[in-house]
């Protein structure tokens, strides 16, 4: 049996919640479909230091909040994956392993993945010394050591921000010349306290309760370093296969400008999914108001 709304969401993260609790508060039926745990990737972050007004609180205190929020408000949180889409109605259909979702418009906000190393224990680690965002987590490492594995942009500016915080920062990358632009290179070439750990990948993580160390094999063997932190760099995948009815940029990232309009109409995007330059909490939390607000308004 199909259950209709005015507006169904796609993903229980920070855009997903923000855009229900914008949603219901204009008065119209939301369902959010999230068959994995609501609040998204942030919530393996133990500590949050750059989200305004919580400094130190956790990414799953910080979720439960916007989470219980969103349902005390009149948001219908549906344990509910979403399999498939049919974009192509003046009804919004999604098929869920449940039965089949109906809505007026849709706000997709599944979110992105980053891309693991695939070693044993990486998500023991994730959140105790493992990290996937040098922005979120660097200032935890202030003076310490931590290493920096991959070698494209994203990489080369996670290492620049952490030697300004970092005593140490090392750059382990498989290939013996870095994919980012040269200028990054030479910028961290300046810098005394990085070094380039090149033609290199990582094979052990060391630790017990916590991060403690890295072991790498690279052209002369295996080398062990001792750092407090890894910083994980090697890209990151968008939720957005079951999109196939939206325009996405090469990286499958769904597109969309500041308004989160995608190319159907009725259909927006917030959050981790949408092509832009920056993705934190403050920028999904903007996108969901944004798209849960330009929702309201195609509907009248």
């Amino acid at each position: 049996m199909s259950k209709e709304y005015d507006i169904a969401i796609i993903g229980a993260g920070m855009a997903g919640l923000t855009a229900a609790i914008y949603a219901v508060r204009a008065g119209k039926k939301v369902a959010v479909l999230e068959r994995n745990a609501y609040g998204g990737q942030i919530i393996t972050s133990t500590k949050i230091a750059n989200y305004p007004g919580v400094p130190g609180v956790s990414g799953l205190e910080l979720m439960r909040g916007v989470y219980e929020q969103a349902k005390k408000l009149g948001a219908e949180i549906l344990d509910e994956e979403a399999e498939a889409v049919d974009f192509g109605g003046e009804m919004k259909k999604i098929k869920t392993d449940e039965g089949e979702i109906l809505a007026k418009a849709v706000i997709v906000a599944t979110g992105s993945r980053e891309k693991a190393l695939g070693l044993p224990d990486e998500e023991k680690f994730t959140g105790h010394g493992i990290s996937y965002c040098a922005t979120c987590d660097g200032g935890f490492y202030k003076d310490k050591p931590v290493v920096v594995v991959g070698g494209g942009n994203t990489a080369l500016y996670d290492a620049l921000y952490l030697s300004d915080i970092a005593s140490k920062v090392y750059i382990v990358h498989r290939r013996n010349e870095f994919r980012g632009q040269p200028f990054l290179v030479e910028k961290l070439r300046e810098k005394e306290n990085v070094e380039f750990v090149m033609e290199s990948k990582p094979v052990r993580y060391i630790g017990d309760e916590k991060i403690s160390g890295l072991e790498v094999e690279g052209l002369e063997g295996k080398r062990t370093f001792d750092v407090a932190g890894i910083f994980v760099a090697i890209g990151r995948v968008p939720a957005t296969e079951i999109f196939t009815e939206l325009n996405k940029d090469e990286g499958g990232y769904i597109e969309a400008g500041e308004d989160c309009h995608t190319s159907v109409e009725g259909v927006f995007v917030a959050g981790d999914c949408r092509t832009k330059n920056l993705r934190q909490l403050v920028t999904a939390s903007g996108d969901g108001a944004v798209a849960a607000t330009e929702a309201v308004h195609y509907l009248g």
